[in-house]
């Protein structure tokens, strides 16, 4: 959710969608799915909004959405928050025995397409995060092509980064 007082940047207004399944959506959440879904809103801030300059913010789970749309759309920016390089990757951190690359459907391989993508990158790590450690975000954020910044919250854990002191400043300096 964003905090209204502390997301307000001249200039930048935001479009917010929940994920298939989640909240009030409907249909089942799935990489093919979501990354569908991201293309539509894009397509609807450019074609009926009239937007010149898009962003896309990710924030975990939607860091893997944001780096595919990234991949096929031109945007002004990517804001990644508490990203990781590959869905697999995190999961072989906790299930070391089981052959999660096999088993996992839904890999959001976002270490594979960072290489390839030109677009400037802010990278928010939470310096204390309990569910994708910040080895993850720093192996994306080192594979990033394009310009890159990265902010790493200290403080912050995986829920609770945008609480950090220098979220929100962190992500004005960027769209600036």
């Amino acid at each position: 959710m964003i905090d209204a007082a502390a997301a307000q940047t001249p200039g930048v207004s935001w479009l917010l969608t929940d994920y298939r399944g989640f909240g009030a959506s409907r249909g089942s959440p799935s990489e093919k799915n979501l990354l569908s879904d991201a293309l539509v809103w894009h397509r609807y801030a450019v074609q009926e909004l009239h937007v010149g300059r898009v962003f896309a913010l990710g924030r975990s789970l939607g860091s893997g959405v944001a780096v595919r749309l990234a991949a096929q759309r031109p945007l002004a920016g990517v804001i990644l928050v508490t990203p990781f390089d590959s869905l697999t990757t995190v999961a072989q951190r906790y299930y070391p025995y089981l052959p999660v690359k096999w088993l996992l459907r839904h890999r959001f391989d976002s270490l594979s397409l960072a290489p390839r993508i030109d677009l400037p990158m802010l990278c928010l790590i939470a310096g204390r995060d309990e569910m994708i450690p910040p080895a993850h975000a720093e192996r994306l954020y080192q594979a990033w092509l394009g310009p890159k910044r990265k902010a790493v919250l200290s403080g912050a854990q995986h829920n609770d980064v945008d609480a950090a002191p220098e979220f929100w400043p962190s992500i004005r300096r960027f769209v600036a």
